[in-house]
């Protein structure tokens, strides 16, 4: 009896120890932005990407609600949108694309760029937001853990200690540390998508610029 109540003790000091260490990293990644307070990525959240930072050819503002109501630019869009379509492939299928007169060329890439970036701005927005849900999921999480360790402690520093409760009640505190631990260490992997999808809008839009020079 006295081994198995040193083991659960030595399991507890694990949890809370490892609930400590969690707490520290998870408020050291929301002190870097305090103007974000859900965004727990160590780059920088900017929220939108502004045309003018991708793109210096002719101005989209007149079509860019226009661009979905041609099947065949829409149909190009989603194609080079998608990032497992090789940049080789995507420059081919632009320059065919802007194969046309010089006024026609022009129309053709303000029409393509405009779809790119609406979709490619619409999907970074849409993991931005699912990183951030993600991020105030955590919390919630934290807020149990932290609870559940409160609850051992009073149970272990009880006059007459329920051994079964606090055995129980380390395990169930041991597994969602590890549970907790696990899922953090894949934010590090999503808040790279937004970079990617930064990547790819600024070869594209580099890629049609080219092709119509």
């Amino acid at each position: 009896m006295r081994v198995r109540a040193k083991s659960v003790s030595a399991v507890a000091r694990l949890s809370f120890a490892a609930l400590i260490v969690a707490m520290a990293a998870s408020s050291q990644a929301l002190a870097a932005d305090p103007r974000f307070p859900d965004w727990p990525c160590v780059q920088i959240k900017v929220p939108e990407i502004s045309v003018a930072a991708v793109w210096t050819g002719p101005s989209i503002d007149d079509v860019r609600q226009k661009w979905q109501s041609d099947p065949k630019v829409a149909e190009l869009v989603a194609r080079l949108a998608a990032r497992r379509t090789p940049l080789d492939e995507v420059e081919k299928r632009i320059a065919e694309f802007l194969d046309a007169s010089s006024a026609e060329r022009q129309d053709r890439a303000r029409l393509l760029f405009a779809g790119l970036f609406e979709t490619l701005n619409r999907e970074r927005s849409e993991v931005m937001d699912g990183i951030e849900r993600f991020s105030r999921k955590q919390k919630g999480v934290v807020e149990k853990i932290r609870a559940k360790a409160t609850e051992l402690h009073r149970l272990q520093d009880a006059p007459n200690p329920d051994q079964a409760k606090i055995d129980e009640l380390a395990n169930q505190l041991d597994w969602d540390t590890r549970v907790y631990e696990d899922e953090k260490k894949t934010v590090s992997y999503v808040c790279e998508v937004p970079q990617l999808i930064e990547r790819r809008l600024f070869a594209l839009a580099r890629s049609i610029q080219q092709a119509l020079d």
